[in-house]
C-alpha cells in the first residue's frame, strides 16, 4: 500500500510539471505565428491545465475534480466551436460540451458528496454488473449510430460519400464522453474504459485538424489528450483496486 501511494504520488508530479512544461514550450513556440490568434492559444493553454488538474484529480477519486473540471469544459467548448467555424472537426464536440458536460460537473458533485467524497475522503467506487455492462455496450453503438447522421448533415469539410472520417473522429470521442461522464459521476470504474477512448480518438482528431489547417491551439490539444491518456491508464488502475468487494 505504501509504495502503491508513493507511486501514485510520482505519477501524478510526473503527470502535472510535465504537462505544464509542455504547454508553456509549445505555447512560446507558437505565440509568434499563431494563425488563430494568440489570445485563443493562451486561453486553451489554461484550460488545458484545469482539466490535467480535474483528471488526476478524478484518477484519484477526489471531488475537487468537478470545480477544475467545470473551468476545463467550458473553455474546451468554445474551442470546439472555433474549429468547427474554421471548417473543421469539433461542432459534436462543442455541442456535448455546453449542454451537457457543463451541468454534468455539478451532478457529479452531488453524487460523490453522496458517496463519501469531500476533503480528504475518497469516492466510494463501485463497478458495472453484467447486464449493466450489456446495456452501457448497446446504448453506445444505438447512439453512435444516432449521432453520425444528424452530425453528418453539418459536416462542413471537404469530403464526399456517407463515411466521413472527420465525422466519425466527432461521434466517437463524443459517444465516449457522453456515458464516461455518467460513469464518472456515478463512480462506476468502467468510466476509466471509455476515457481511455475519448483520448485516443480526440489525439486522433485534433491531430487531424492540425495536419488540415495547422490552427496553434490544436497541438495544445494533442498534447493535452496524450498526457490524458497516461492518466486514465492510471486512473483504471486505482479504480481497479477501490472498486473490489471488500
Amino acid at each position: 500500500m505504501k509504495d502503491d501511494t508513493r507511486f501514485n504520488k510520482w505519477f501524478n508530479a510526473f503527470i502535472l510539471l510535465g504537462m505544464t512544461a509542455a504547454l508553456i514550450i509549445t505555447t512560446l513556440i507558437k505565440a509568434g505565428n499563431a494563425q488563430t490568434g494568440l489570445w485563443l492559444l493562451l486561453i486553451s493553454a489554461f484550460g488545458s491545465l484545469m482539466g490535467v488538474l480535474s483528471i488526476v484529480c478524478s484518477a484519484n477519486g477526489q471531488i475537487i475534480t468537478f470545480l477544475f473540471g467545470l473551468l476545463d469544459v467550458s473553455i474546451y467548448g468554445v474551442m470546439c466551436l472555433v474549429s468547427w467555424k474554421n471548417g473543421s472537426s469539433g461542432l459534436g464536440n462543442a455541442i456535448l460540451h455546453f449542454l451537457y458536460f457543463v451541468p454534468m460537473q455539478f451532478v457529479g458533485y452531488y453524487q460523490w458528496k453522496h458517496r463519501g467524497a469531500g476533503g480528504s475522503s475518497k469516492v466510494e467506487a463501485r463497478r458495472l454488473t453484467s447486464s449493466q455492462r450489456w446495456l452501457v455496450s448497446g446504448i453506445f453503438i444505438v447512439g453512435t449510430l444516432i449521432a453520425y447522421l444528424v452530425l453528418l448533415k453539418f459536416d462542413r469539410s471537404s469530403a464526399e460519400g456517407f463515411l466521413r472520417v472527420a465525422v466519425v473522429l466527432d461521434v466517437l470521442p463524443l459517444m465516449c464522453n457522453v456515458l464516461g461522464q455518467y460513469l464518472m459521476s456515478t463512480a462506476y470504474m468502467e468510466q476509466w474504459i471509455l476515457w481511455i477512448g475519448v483520448n485516443i480518438f480526440s489525439i486522433a482528431m485534433w491531430v487531424s485538424n492540425y495536419s488540415g489547417s495547422g490552427d496553434s491551439y490544436a497541438l495544445i490539444y494533442i498534447i493535452k489528450y496524450a498526457f490524458y491518456l497516461l492518466n486514465s491508464l492510471n486512473g483504471l488502475r486505482i479504480w481497479l483496486n477501490m472498486s473490489r468487494a471488500k
